[in-house]
This record gives structure tokens, sequence and C-alpha cells, in this order.
């Protein structure tokens, strides 16, 4: 890949909002009374990846603050992983639907991890 310019030319920005919107689709699906527990939560944690990666991104002047934005994406990708297995034990999305996401999510973590332990590679020098 070419010079990154922004967040959005990171591949571990893409894959999660890939995921995210994918996430999205899936849980159109959900019960009403999901709405606001379920629902929300693995949206809201789904989305914060991007976010957190998008603020990192931004603020990799400070390599501290930097690792903990990410530190924070890899949390929240965590998060979403724990609410699609609760999707699938409540039976609102198939193993089968819900395999190939939790692996996406498995390497969306990969790639943070390997971020968080070489900020170096992305932070800017003063």
């Amino acid at each position: 890949m070419g010079k990154i310019r922004s967040h959005r030319d990171l591949e571990v920005y893409r894959l999660a909002f890939e995921a995210a919107m994918e996430i999205f689709e899936i849980t159109r699906t959900f019960p009403r009374e999901e709405q606001f527990s379920l629902t929300d939560q693995i949206r809201r944690s789904s989305r914060a990846v991007c976010a957190n990666i998008t603020e990192a991104w931004r603020r990799r002047r400070y390599p501290g603050a930097f690792v903990h934005r990410l530190n924070d994406a890899e949390a929240e990708a965590a998060e979403t992983q724990t609410w699609l297995e609760f999707a699938v034990s409540c039976g609102y999305v198939s193993p089968a639907v819900a395999r190939p996401l939790y692996r996406t999510y498995d390497h969306i973590l990969g790639k943070l991890v390997r971020m968080i332990n070489r900020p170096d590679k992305w932070i800017i020098n003063r």
C-alpha cells in the first residue's frame, strides 16, 4: 500500500468499518425488545473500534495518547466479540454468520496489538 495520509488508509480501520456495517445490517433483524440492550451495545462497541482508531491516528504526535486510544479500540473489538457471542447464544445470529465476523475481529485485534507493540512505526517524530 502507498503512503498513509488518513486513518481511512489504514487497513485495520477499513476492516473495522466494514465489520461495523455488517453488524449494523445483522442487528436490524434482532427482536424489538433488544433495541436498547444487545442491539445498541454491539452497534456502539463495533463503531467505537473505528472511532478510537481515528482518534489514535490524530494523536500520533504523542506516543502515550496514541497507544491509549489503540488500547481502547482493542477493548471495543473484544467487547464486540462478546456481544456477538451473546447474539449467537440468544439465537439472533447463526454461528455460520457470526463465525466469519468473529474471525474478522480476531484479525482486527491482531493488527491493533501489532500497532500497540510498535508505536514508533506510526507516531510522528517532532
